[in-house]
């Protein structure tokens, strides 16, 4: 008799078909890349906040101006005369700052928010990195539950016709059919989730990319489960504190806060600046003068409009002795704001080290719980075939194999969710760290399997004796003809 979980493995596999070509890791991620509308907002934010620094600069460079005007005048002067006419004129000017310390320290504090922008975009690429990766994983995850579901559903299928053969030839009761339906009908219910789950899934990477998938190629389960390198915990720290992006960008934030509360001190400074002015007019009033004048400007003695030009240059400096308060304001709110961001990098520097301590410490449990949870399963599937037997000879009840089938699926489960968070702890531990890079997707990369079949392959491949493990009757459950069966896959 073939034990439950081989069965259902063979059945699925050979009923399964994958002609359709599979997306893979890299792929994803590139048309990420190309189509966040998160990643590309991030960006217009941060081309926008670097903008700052032209516009600080420009407080400090030259000035340059035109002006041109035309106007229709009266002007009547009691005992002269009077007379209408017409005007217009040019001017230019040029203002260069030569000491304004308010503009300076903005021109320093927009350094630093430019950078800051940039470092926060940066941040946002790297998350992006991570977000591809959980949602490329989490797919291949709902992918080999669904499987396991399935396989579950197969094995209590089978274990309710043994046990409705048995009734019906007087070898057990009516409960241990109806426990078996109960078993049987439970099981088909956490697959039709399974099934929800694994279409909700694929809706993150839809997100993502702008674009459906249909299949993904799925990861192999002799992808080395390492410890982290370095393999101290306080190097990990240490590299956190000073390479971690948001942090970095948390520590630049201190920085333009405390140049703008300088800026908003020298508020009080005098301002000086070198003033080159021209300007040029054209046209005016014509009057007489005498007894002999006529008004109209024609007369005896009558003297036409004059064209006036004039050109200055000098040094003008500014002294601002009272502003209704307005610097006092400006200087109290620079310095909360400068105390809000110190505040603010203490916090996320305390943030990125718990991070880093934990997951540290989650990846490096996690190397040891994999293989023991590798282990699990071939204890489970011992434990099915021994309490199966034990049915088969009237020791057990048919609860006991059910309960004894659940187990074996769940560990399977139990198994991939470890395997899945140790890949996707292990990146977070390099984000946290500020080292994550799309290297580290090609490195996954190079362990897909593109011929990977979540009904064949949800479980990992054991040796031969392992498989002598995982079965109390060899002979009965594997054909010696076939091999161990696990190994075929």
């Amino acid at each position: 008799m073939l034990r439950p979980l081989y069965v259902a493995i063979v059945l699925a596999g050979l009923s399964s078909g994958h002609a359709m070509a599979k997306t893979d890791l890299m792929t994803v991620y590139q048309e990420a890349l190309a189509n966040s509308a998160d990643l590309a907002a991030a960006q217009a934010e941060s081309q926008a906040l670097q903008e700052a620094l032209p516009q600080a600069r420009s407080a400090l460079l030259p000035e340059i101006g035109l002006g041109a005007g035309a106007a229709r005048e009266r002007i009547d002067i009691d005992g002269v005369g009077s007379d209408t006419y017409s005007t217009h004129y040019y001017q230019a000017s040029l203002v260069q700052p030569l000491f304004d310390a308010s503009s300076w320290f903005n021109y320093q504090a927009a350094k630093a928010v430019s950078e800051q922008a940039r470092l926060e975009f940066s941040a946002t690429q790297q998350a992006l990195i991570l977000e591809v990766a959980q949602a490329y994983f989490n797919v291949l995850l709902a992918t080999d539950t669904l499987a396991t579901a399935r396989a579950e559903e197969e094995a209590f299928e089978r274990q309710l016709e043994q046990a409705r053969e048995r009734f019906e030839v007087g070898l057990s009761a009516r409960t241990d059919v109806l426990e078996a339906l109960a078993g049987f009908d439970t099981s088909r219910a956490a697959r039709l989730t399974a099934q929800t789950n694994l279409a909700v899934s694929y809706q993150a990477l839809t997100r993502l990319t702008n674009r459906d998938y249909d299949d993904l190629m799925g990861i192999r389960h002799e992808l080395p489960v390492l410890p982290p390198t370095p393999a101290s915990l306080q190097d990990w720290v240490d590299t956190a504190a000073v390479q971690n992006l948001s942090l970095q960008a948390a520590r630049l934030a201190i920085d333009s806060a405390s140049e703008t509360l300088r800026s908003s001190r020298a508020g009080y400074a005098p301002r000086v600046n070198a003033v080159l002015n021209h300007q040029a007019s054209f046209g005016g009033a014509s009057t007489g003068a005498g007894a002999g004048a006529a008004v109209g400007g024609v007369g005896g003695g009558g003297a036409s409009g004059n064209d006036v030009e004039r050109t200055s240059i000098g040094v003008e400096l500014t002294l601002p002795l009272f502003t209704g308060g307005a610097t006092t304001s400006r200087v109290r709110e620079s310095s909360y704001r400068l105390s809000q961001a110190e505040f603010a990098s203490e916090a996320q520097l305390r943030r990125v080290v718990e991070s880093t301590r934990n997951l540290y410490r989650t990846v490096t449990s996690s190397v040891e719980e994999v293989e023991a949870r590798r282990q699990a399963i071939i204890s489970a599937n011992a434990a099915l075939d021994a309490t199966q037997t034990g049915y088969e000879v009237g020791t057990r009840n048919v609860v006991d194999v059910l309960e004894a089938q659940r187990n074996l699926f769940r560990t399977v489960r139990d198994y991939n969710n470890t395997r899945y968070n140790y890949i996707i702890d292990n990146l977070s531990l390099k984000q946290s760290a500020g080292t994550l890079s799309p290297e580290d997707l090609k490195d996954l990369s190079r362990w897909l399997n593109p011929n990977y079949d979540p009904d064949r392959h949800f479980i990992p491949p054991f040796s031969e004796d392992e498989v002598d493990q995982m079965s109390m009757d060899r002979e009965e459950a594997i054909p010696e003809q076939d091999g161990p069966l696990l190994n075929r896959f």
